[in-house]
């Protein structure tokens, strides 16, 4: 009894033995561990030149001994997709899954750029231009209202088919998922959406994406946290009869889950089409998978019932950093593609191995 201490409460015994770190500390270990492995191979691989991946010893640069311009790109590579997956993230928390994201984002971004177009581009017509000159130069707020009421309404009939039809979260997402995709392409015959507004093209310009990344994150964690919406997305993600037992409306939950991420993915797809200045049908391309991955690397559970907005994050950043590294020790882009893939299966694979091992301590 040498390593047990009275916990002072009815008897009960707490064993150092047990104690485990939190989920967040092991994915933000694993963080640090991935970025030690790509600086060690800028230096072991014979043609990096020891080249560092995060830092430049260089202070004149930028007065200080990071390589500022290499973050900031990971930051703004997970930005976008690290929105989406801040939806994502609830809803697998609740026990769904969510495919239709990517596709959405192409959809969105079609349709919002429409309402955010200006008349004049070089003081010549707008070459680009969808509709008539009612939809020129629209107050910011117009395109900002139509992208997040479209995803208000993909999202509520994925909940719909979900919490009342009965329909698997995959099959009706998937389903979805072919729906966002054919608009997007039917929108404007697959021809590009370009030239918006200024106060349009604010939105995604700079490191703003970063911004509104971070806020979003730290709305979500509050949310989920601290607020009867996150308690009851826990309680049906954990055990769906027991919360419908306790008084919880599932449905209605449930839809409100899926409207939430779907508005997500919406405000990513504003954000992506401000950012590049246009809007094209193929925008969003895996980026459903990334975002599930990003939640799963931050310890999501699939199962349900388990995870944190900050976890995703972290997930967010190493996915961010992983990308960066194969491109820093210049790995071709087809090697990239499989590696994510087997970087993906990994996460589950421990996502299952960490609910086999808390089941066997229960």
């Amino acid at each position: 009894m040498a390593d047990q201490t009275s916990h002072g409460i009815g008897g009960l015994i707490f064993d150092k033995k047990k104690r485990a770190w939190p989920n967040e500390f092991n994915v933000f270990l694993a963080l640090v561990l991935i970025i030690v492995l790509f600086e060690a191979l800028g230096q072991i691989l014979p043609y990096m030149n020891n080249q560092s991946m995060l830092f430049d010893f260089n202070e004149a640069r930028d007065g200080t001994i990071l390589n500022m311009a290499r973050i900031k790109i990971i930051i703004l590579q997970v930005a976008i997709i690290g929105i989406i997956s801040l939806g994502v993230t609830q809803v697998i928390i609740s026990g769904g899954i969510d495919l239709s994201s990517g596709p959405l984002v192409g959809a969105a971004a079609m349709i919002v750029m429409s309402f955010a177009q200006t008349e004049l581009v070089n003081g010549n017509p707008n070459p680009k231009a969808v509709f008539g000159d009612w939809a020129f130069d629209l107050p910011v707020i117009a395109p900002l209202i139509v992208g997040l009421l479209f995803g208000a309404l993909i999202g509520s009939i994925n909940g719909f088919f979900i919490a009342f039809a009965k329909i698997p979260p995959f099959i009706a997402t998937l389903g979805m998922f072919l729906i966002c995709r054919g608009i997007s392409q039917w929108w404007t015959k697959g021809q590009p959406v370009s030239f918006p507004t200024d106060q349009y093209a604010w939105i995604g310009s700079g490191m703003m994406p970063v911004v509104w990344f971070i806020g979003l994150a730290i709305l979500l964690h509050l949310i989920m946290r601290y607020t009867v919406y996150g308690k009851h997305t826990y309680a049906i993600g954990s055990n769906e009869e027991a919360a419908r037992m306790s008084g919880i409306n599932v449905r209605r939950h449930k839809i409100m889950v899926y409207m939430i991420a779907s508005m997500l993915a919406a405000f990513a797809a504003i954000v992506l089409s401000s950012k590049n200045l246009t809007a094209q049908a193929g925008m969003g391309q895996f980026y459903e998978l990334y975002a599930i991955a990003m939640a799963v690397i931050g310890g999501v559970s699939l199962t349900g019932g388990r995870g944190s907005i900050i976890g995703t994050v972290l997930g967010a950043m190493v996915f961010g950093v992983i990308q960066s590294g194969f491109t820093y020790i210049k790995l071709d882009a087809f090697y990239q593609l499989m590696a994510m893939g087997a970087i993906i299966i990994g996460a589950v694979v421990l996502d299952q191995y960490r609910q086999q091992r808390a089941a066997a301590k229960a």
